[in-house]
């Protein structure tokens, strides 16, 4: 039951807070080329691969989902509120959006060349992400790609820590201890990218993207 209300509440927040969240996060690839630059590198791993069919699991307002088919993927969204399904929805028409968990995906097992996962899991239990992990593993195709973006724990002694997120209670993990969880879940690291705080940054958390590929 805990879980469920977490998820609940992680829903009904982001509903609440969807378009101010759309209209301050839609250009924020045009400012930010390391961003942009791992995900070139997740899309040329995926087109590698020769599968180009990617989901961009907590897509949000359909922002990046976008980016990823301008980069040539066949990329469709999932996200837990309603509100930012309708917002993609509205924004990119063509492509496909739709509401779900990532706990739970409508995915067939081994369809994907990709899965991003971008922040998607910080509102998630730690207790819970085995499970999300275990559904990336099996919508992936053997040989696709996971690229998971997070933010970094204050070290790793510390493999979880909670922090004040400003919609909904959230998690930092340490890096290598969500790499050894990949691993575990069938997922390798292939490469990470750690994004060191700006000064002007709100928060002084690392930002981390790690690039894993499914054996």
């Amino acid at each position: 039951m805990a879980e469920h209300h977490a998820l609940s509440a992680t829903r009904e927040a982001y509903d609440a807070a969807a378009r101010i969240y759309a209209q301050l996060f839609r250009d924020t690839l045009r400012d930010s080329p390391l961003d942009r630059a791992i995900l070139g590198v997740f899309a040329e791993a995926v087109h590698a691969s020769g599968n180009g069919q990617v989901a961009d699991l907590g897509c949000g307002p359909g922002h990046i989902t976008s980016h990823l088919a301008e980069l040539g993927l066949t990329a469709s969204g999932v996200d837990a509120s309603p509100a930012m399904i309708e917002l993609a929805q509205q924004a990119y028409p063509e492509l496909r959006f739709e509401v779900g968990s990532m706990a739970a995906l409508n995915i067939a097992d081994g369809v994907l060349g990709g899965v991003l996962s971008r922040w998607s899991i910080i509102h998630t239990p730690p207790q819970e992400l085995p499970v999300i992990l275990a559904e990336f593993h099996r919508v992936l195709a053997p040989g696709g790609h996971l690229l998971i973006g997070f933010s970094a724990s204050d070290g790793p002694s510390h493999p979880t820590q909670v922090f004040d997120h400003a919609v909904a209670p959230a998690y930092r993990w340490s890096p290598d201890h969500l790499a050894a969880m990949l691993r575990k879940s069938g997922l390798a690291e292939v490469a990470r990218m750690v994004r060191e705080p700006q000064p002007t940054d709100r928060r002084q958390f690392q930002e981390v993207q790690l690039l894993a590929r499914k054996g």
